[in-house]
């Protein structure tokens, strides 16, 4: 793939550039309200500029942005260290998702809200016994006078305290095989049937909860892509989430690594020779994630769809990212222990970088499997 950008290429990204020096907001405020709240602003202000969801087909609300557009865009938010917006399952994978398998009803319903943020979404996969093994998941749906009643529990649900509705897969054919026994559902989550309980990470963040679910109602209508075929559904959504995890992760641990080397200038240990080995080694890294998120879009150009080799990507942003933290903490000593530290704090985030989006184990499967053609070990 030719990475040199074409003239229409580089006045979009002078363009957005532009834009983001005289509109990014800077960082979250302290607090987890007001940070919540300040991103949602943002999101807005990016809704109203055409940059909320702007991937999207343009007759679902977005610009129908390139890939390599798509890719700037993330390459040029972390450059300005621009925050997420809010809504960003709802924008990456619940909007995609619906456009792809939702009916022209559910289209109308919960595309604008997503890219508003008036509604965020959570996505409702992950158990306490069922993490990266989705197929084997135990929440329960059971048809009664045309609505789904849902019993069961899931865990590590980012922003589900703060959502309007939930990406929800649950087993509706108990008797099927597992991967065919699970429909797509979106639950609503402001119902007394649905308990949320906020997971206090090792940061101090509750951004990760739990759901309990007992008899909770969902509508006929909020099932997305048929009854039965939850697991085609649930595997579009993942995919359009390693999918956009490449350019923007690798573009900011680019900016990291350019704070990690300043670091080290300032702790005078930038000489090193082992500091020195280690920063050289993330740079060869960090190079090696650019250049595989550009194939990774490169083979979704083809295609049309994302494929396996998103999965890649993220499982190399984990393992730079938390490398990276780690050398950080080391280069600064005892004081890599205060709690105020910002280099702190991004060491205890990125423990979660290997399991969220996926576990390292499981990412290694599907590398191993759909990308090089391994035999299964099992």
């Amino acid at each position: 793939m030719d990475l040199t950008l074409s003239p229409s290429e580089r006045e979009f990204r002078d363009r957005l550039r532009a834009w983001l020096a005289g509109n990014n907001p800077g960082p979250d405020p302290p607090g987890d309200d007001a940070a919540f709240e300040h991103r949602r602003d943002w999101q807005r202000k990016l809704f109203d500029a055409g940059y909320a969801g702007f991937a999207w087909p343009k007759e679902y609300g977005g610009q129908g942005a390139t890939l390599v557009e798509q890719a700037i865009f993330g390459e040029e938010m972390a450059r300005a260290k621009a925050p997420q917006p809010v809504n960003i399952l709802g924008l990456v994978m619940g909007g995609p998702v619906v456009i792809h398998h939702g009916t022209e009803e559910q289209k109308e319903r919960w595309l604008r809200p997503i890219l508003t943020a008036d509604e965020i979404w959570c996505q409702g996969f992950s158990e306490p016994e069922s993490g990266s093994d989705l197929a084997s998941l135990k929440t329960r749906a059971i048809k009664s006078n045309g609505e789904w009643l849902v019993t069961g529990q899931k865990v590590w649900t980012t922003y589900a305290r703060r959502s309007k509705w939930c990406m929800l897969v649950a087993r509706t054919d108990p008797d099927a095989p597992k991967h065919q026994g699970l429909t797509y559902f979106i639950m609503d989550m402001e119902q007394d049937a649905v308990q949320v309980r906020p997971l206090a990470q090792i940061t101090g963040e509750p951004e990760f909860n739990e759901l309990f679910m007992e008899e909770a109602r969902i509508p006929d209508e909020n099932v997305v892509g048929g009854v039965g075929n939850g697991w085609g559904v649930a595997i579009t959504t993942l995919m359009n989430e390693r999918a956009g995890l490449g350019a923007a992760s690798a573009a900011g641990v680019r900016i990291a690594l350019g704070e990690l080397r300043e670091l080290a200038d300032e702790r005078g240990v930038a000489d090193d020779p082992v500091v020195r080995q280690r920063i050289g080694q993330l740079t060869i890294e960090v190079e090696l994630l650019r250049l595989n998120a550009w194939r990774g879009l490169s083979a979704i150009m083809k295609r049309g769809v994302p494929g396996p080799e998103g999965s890649l990507p993220k499982w190399q942003w984990s393992e730079v990212n938390q490398a990276l933290t780690e050398l950080a903490i080391d280069i600064l000593g005892e004081d890599g222990a205060a709690w105020d530290s910002p280099w702190a704090y991004r060491f205890l985030r990125a423990r979660a970088n290997s399991i969220e989006g996926g576990t390292t184990e499981i990412l290694k499967n599907i590398v191993a499997e759909r990308v090089l053609g391994l035999p299964k070990l099992r």
